[in-house]
């Protein structure tokens, strides 16, 4: 039988290459973006792609309105997505309360509809910016909680896994995994305040560890920056 995976794909640099990780695994994967409100939108378009690029089964788009909570400068315009700071020690304001959790929940629900076994989330705790829902206890936690949660798993015995392939991999190392899987980083947008046209402020925390991830892996770096 075929085995299915879903996978939460962002539109980033990660989340390609989770992707590449679930096909290289044998999985037919239904990817799943999530227009949550943030600014950097044009990365949706970008999962887009990404998901076709990468021989996905199918692709879905869902709305989910976490600006209207806010508590982020990633859905509330009114904060504003701070440079990198090498010196800095605090969970920067780009963390989305609760997002990994929402999302994953989210997947799960599309997991036990189209009879996936698992899920692929592209964290990593390495280069991850202090995100507590990035962290492998995290992981653990959620598919805990998966398992005790669905039909699937509760009356047919049919478990669920959460995998994480690029948990321990620096960006440097996800850049050369997913170069060998044949992702297109070109396609894809890491960007906290990406524009219209995709391209990269080159000063957040997203635009710093991808920039660095490429220089430290010697690959020629595809992101299209601002001027």
């Amino acid at each position: 039988m075929t085995k299915k995976a879903v996978i939460l794909l962002s539109g980033g640099l990660d989340s390609a290459t989770a992707l590449a990780a679930a096909r290289a695994d044998g999985f037919t994967c239904y990817t799943l973006a999530v227009d949550y409100g943030q600014r950097h939108r044009v990365e949706l378009m970008a999962a887009e792609k990404v998901s076709k690029a990468g021989g996905a089964q199918s692709h879905k788009q869902i709305q989910m309105d976490l600006a209207a909570f806010g508590g982020s400068s990633l859905t509330d315009d009114s904060m504003a997505v701070s440079d990198y700071d090498e010196k800095s020690t605090n969970v920067p304001l780009t963390y989305v309360p609760a997002r990994n959790t929402i999302f994953l929940s989210t997947a799960l629900a599309y997991a036990e509809v189209v009879g996936a076994e698992a899920l692929y989330i592209g964290v990593t705790a390495v280069d991850y910016s202090g995100y507590p829902d990035c962290r492998q206890e995290f992981i653990d936690a959620f598919e805990r909680l998966a398992n005790l949660a669905t039909v699937a798993a509760v009356e047919e015995g049919r478990l669920l896994k959460v995998k994480t392939p690029l948990i321990n991999l620096s960006k440097a190392e996800i850049i050369q995994l997913g170069t060998k899987l044949g992702v297109d980083y070109a396609l894809t947008v890491s960007c906290y305040q990406a524009d219209d046209e995709g391209r990269a402020c080159g000063r957040c925390d997203a635009c710093y560890h991808r920039k660095m991830g490429f220089q430290q892996a010697d690959i020629e770096d595809p992101t299209n920056y601002q001027s």
